[in-house]
């Protein structure tokens, strides 16, 4: 962040500040001393960060995309939807320049708010939660999206004269065979994705951010993750998921910059402007079977993904990155990779060229009550154009997959995530409301 882009974000949020302390002064929380003292402290917190932490592990906010999406996966998730409680456009603009401002300084190591979680009179509530004091900022992003929802209800309702700038991309995804969605933890008008190598790191972003939307937004549903489940540069090795396989090998990379341009990003006349430069974004929380899955024999295990448990090699070949031969035969005729491989299902020889960037999390939320792991797989996945990149590539593996038998598609969501922020006088949604 340059230093006029700072001063500009600080700027904006001492003004949000002050309404907050005119606001406490109102109400007779602290009086004339009070909010003389909490002005004081509004600036000490503004000058000095509460959070003085290892600056050198931030990642830049700012910037032509938003930072999570192509950023080399981190190790820890804390994602969530929200639905919009408010009808007033304008309060739903204000908390969007109010999150940017604090995503700017958590992103950067700093307390959510210029007053700090203990900077503030003791009579009003801290404008930070606190569980983060000392912690660096662990390379958190905060990356946020916009739902069909927000555009236009299930009621059919336009709440914030915006169901015009709907992208035709963000149309409501298709019911695949076999999904077994709960709606209780699915769709949202807004998500957030907090990615960071501390998970109290994260957690803490989502709180904050919660805590700021209150009354205007409402958590609709949350996910933890841990242990990324792809790699997002080729700097990362390939993780392993909850079957004991690498994932993600033929992820897209942060290097590969013409095919994120071709696959990624959303370009001039894909369809509105305020689009330009985001990406769209699919999450599906997947239910992993693991005792059945631990009680099937390695030989099916490999036939059924397509690729050796150990090397993460395509059957037949030798290396992880080596590309898979689908017209290789065996001695009984039979293709070394299964017809219904998880690897040949996805492969883009079989969807037209489409590719992901995927960027999931590994989830275990304790116990079904029957003794089984409630565990599996939250897939993250950004993409261009959902209709042609997501959906062809689901809709084949949901019809063929052996893998479904231990697989259960429990929560579906899908987002249209702007372009970056670009400076201290822009914020999230800027365009969009425009």
């Amino acid at each position: 962040m340059t230093a006029a882009e700072e001063s500009m974000t600080e700027q904006n949020a001492k003004r949000l500040s002050r309404r907050r302390v005119v606001a406490l002064a109102g109400a007779g929380v602290a009086g004339v001393a009070g909010v003389a003292a909490g002005t004081g402290a509004l600036l000490r917190g503004a000058a000095e960060p509460a959070r003085a932490g290892d600056t050198a592990g931030a990642v830049p906010f700012h910037g032509e995309h938003q930072a999570g999406i192509t950023t080399p996966a981190q190790d820890r998730l804390h994602f969530v939807a929200f639905d919009v409680v408010t009808k007033d456009r304008a309060r739903l603009v204000e908390l969007l320049q109010e999150w940017t401002a604090a995503a700017a300084r958590m992103t950067a190591g700093r307390d959510a708010g210029v007053i700090g979680a203990v900077g503030g009179v003791p009579e009003a509530p801290p404008d930070d939660t606190g569980e983060a004091l000392g912690l660096p900022p662990s390379q958190l992003t905060l990356t946020v999206g916009f739902g069909p929802t927000l555009f236009r209800d299930a009621q059919g309702r336009d709440r914030f004269g915006i169901a015009d700038r709907r992208p035709a991309a963000l149309a409501e995804l298709p019911r695949f065979p076999g999904d077994a969605l709960r709606p209780e933890l699915s769709g949202g008008d807004l998500c957030v994705q907090a990615c960071a190598n501390d998970p109290q790191v994260a957690v803490h972003a989502i709180r904050n951010l919660a805590r700021i939307g209150m009354g205007v937004v409402s958590v609709r549903w949350s996910q933890l993750g841990f242990g990324r489940t792809s790699s997002t540069s080729r700097d990362q090795a390939t993780p392993r998921n909850l079957f004991g396989f690498k994932d993600g090998t033929a992820n897209l990379k942060a290097e590969d910059a013409a095919l994120l341009r071709e696959q990624l990003w959303v370009q001039p006349g894909d369809g509105p402007d305020w689009m330009t430069g985001g990406s769209y974004l699919v999450t599906r929380k997947i239910r992993m079977l693991v005792e059945t899955w631990d009680r099937t024999s390695l030989a099916e295990q490999e036939e059924i993904v397509g690729r050796t448990k150990g090397a993460g090699a395509p059957i037949g070949r030798t290396g992880e990155f080596d590309e898979p031969d689908f017209a290789a035969t065996g001695e009984d005729g039979q293709p070394l990779i299964a017809e219904r491989a998880h690897v040949r299902l996805a492969h883009p020889s079989r969807n037209d060229g489409a590719r992901l960037l995927r960027r999931g999390y590994n989830f275990v939320d304790g116990s079904d009550g029957l003794g089984r792991l409630d565990a599996g797989l939250f897939f993250i996945a950004y993409q261009r154009d959902p209709r042609r990149q997501f959906v062809p590539v689901q809709t084949q593996l949901a019809r063929h997959d052996v893998m479904n038998e231990y697989l259960r598609h429990v929560s579906s969501g899908l987002f249209a995530c702007p372009p970056g922020v670009r400076d201290g006088g822009d914020h999230w949604g800027r365009a969009l409301f425009a």
